[in-house]
């Protein structure tokens, strides 16, 4: 079975050896079209629409512009299929964003690069591919994800943290006043109450202080320390 393919890439030696990839790895894909520029590729499309868009992110020197034309392919030919092949081995949210728009897969222009194996799989329908590099860093980030949040569940128990705690440590985080956390829908407590609460969380998360006094900020930082509240998931209830 062969695949006609459109190759997106605005650096010319780049371009040049990502073809000669397809054509000696992947011979049962044919190259209808190669564009360096957004300009070039839409009358490439209109001419002849190819079963898949091996897709550079930069181009031209903007990051954006890959992304916008992914989500453009999604909306007119939804159903070409679009297989992101970039440089941008750090920029994270550019994957997510490609992803967002309707992206395939996303392979890095590092480590063994685009193989058969990839665009064999997006053109099975097989959502999600990526090669090595990003799977690498997929994996770490969910190791501490369930590290961190095997972490926070130790610290629930141990430390007997309910569900209005961690919301008062949150809003507290997220610079709320006593006041503010009082009138939220979500906290059936007065401002007192909460006071009171602040002190009892005190004595919890510093067993052995001495009577020092210990502030809202400084009982924040020991709830992020502990693992008890999450600071890259500090979103405020309604």
């Amino acid at each position: 079975m062969s695949w006609k393919v459109i190759i997106v890439e605005d650096v010319r030696l780049e371009l040049k050896g990502t073809e000669e990839i397809f054509r000696n790895e992947i011979p049962e894909a044919e190259v209808i079209g190669t564009a360096m520029t957004e300009e070039a590729f839409w009358p490439l499309m209109e001419k002849e629409l190819p079963d898949m868009v091996l897709l550079d992110l930069g181009l031209g020197g903007s990051t954006t512009i890959g992304v916008d034309i992914c989500r453009n392919i999604r909306k007119k030919y939804p159903s070409v299929k679009v297989l992101i092949f970039t440089g941008e081995v750090l920029n994270e949210k550019l994957w997510v964003d490609a992803l967002d728009a309707g992206a395939n897969g996303i392979v890095l222009k590092t480590g063994e690069l685009l193989t058969r194996s990839e665009v064999q799989r997006v053109m099975e329908g097989k959502q999600w591919v990526f090669n090595q590099p990003i799977l690498e860093k997929i994996v770490a980030r969910f190791r501490q994800f369930v590290n961190a949040e095997t972490l926070r569940r130790k610290a629930i128990i141990t430390y007997d943290i309910d569900e209005y705690d961690e919301r008062f440590l949150r809003h507290l985080a997220l610079g709320y006043t006593k006041d503010m956390i009082a009138g939220l829908r979500t906290m059936p407590f007065s401002t007192k109450s909460l006071e009171k609460r602040q002190v009892d969380l005190v004595s919890r998360l510093f067993p052995d202080n001495d009577g020092r006094s210990i502030n809202s900020t400084r009982l924040v930082v020991r709830a992020i320390e502990l693992h008890i509240i999450n600071v890259d998931n500090l979103t405020p209830d309604d």
